[in-house]
């Protein structure tokens, strides 16, 4: 039997699915993940979607090669365009920003009412996805994070919502707002790759509070400075509680 090597983020992302569901790949690339679940067992129908021509011909010859036609099917079109009413219980979006994770979730909310699980990775603005799954009664199950060839990723993992709220965003110490950005289970969680994620984020600010101070509007700069200096001393106290679990400063 043929066998496909995932990246480590891929395969975390396939552990996330449950055995049995049939699932939609949007934004698929070159199938790697639908030929995966399928040569697995873990599936036994996937959809790999592409919006754009290369990658859906790139998908179209891998499932090909494999010879998976019949338990792959490769679709071009928009987001959850490609899903026909019914047709899987799974969806997973991968390697796109939040902002348009979030726009692909929006514009396909008449496909979701029959999906049972979102599996999610954006490469930025995970905190929009957050939001948007808090906002249209998805709960958060699972969140992982990994860093993988000198990049971190976040992957989230929405079921439909079963009570009046998202558990998960109960908290004492941190705000809904900042729990969007932090990850209110990965926070639970404490990581050394959590941690430095933030650490990351804390000195790309350092580095333009000290680029601005050669700035020539000092009525922007005033204002640009506060905001960075906000911003520095949130990622400090958030560094902090995680490192120590100490309360956040008031």
């Amino acid at each position: 039997m043929e066998s496909i090597q995932l990246s480590e983020r891929l395969l975390m992302i396939a552990q996330n699915i449950p055995v049995g569901k049939r699932v939609a790949d949007i934004g698929s690339d070159h199938a790697l993940l639908p030929s995966y679940l399928i040569l697995n067992e873990i599936s036994p129908f996937v959809i790999a979607g592409e919006v754009n021509e290369g990658p859906y011909q790139a998908a179209k010859r891998q499932i090909e090669s494999l010879g998976l036609e019949d338990k792959v099917s490769v679709r071009k079109g928009n987001g959850l365009q490609v899903i026909e009413p019914n047709e899987v219980q799974v969806v997973t979006i991968a390697g796109m920003g939040g902002s348009l994770i979030s726009q692909i979730l929006e514009q396909g909310k008449e496909k979701i009412d029959q999906l049972e699980r979102f599996i999610l990775q954006p490469n930025v603005g995970v905190d929009q996805v957050r939001r948007w799954l808090d906002q249209h009664n998805w709960d958060l199950i699972a969140e992982e994070i990994l860093e993988e060839g000198e990049k971190i990723y976040e992957i989230i993992v929405a079921e439909k919502r079963r009570g009046m709220e998202d558990p998960v965003y109960r908290s004492e110490k941190w705000s809904k707002d900042e729990l969007y950005r932090l990850g209110p289970i990965l926070v639970k969680k404490q990581s050394e790759v959590l941690i430095k994620k933030w650490m990351i984020e804390l000195t790309k600010v350092e580095y333009i509070l000290e680029q601005i101070k050669n700035s020539k509007n000092e009525q922007e700069k005033s204002i640009k400075e506060m905001q960075l200096n906000h911003e520095q001393k949130w990622l400090k106290g958030v560094i902090q509680c995680l490192q120590k679990d100490k309360p956040l400063f008031s």
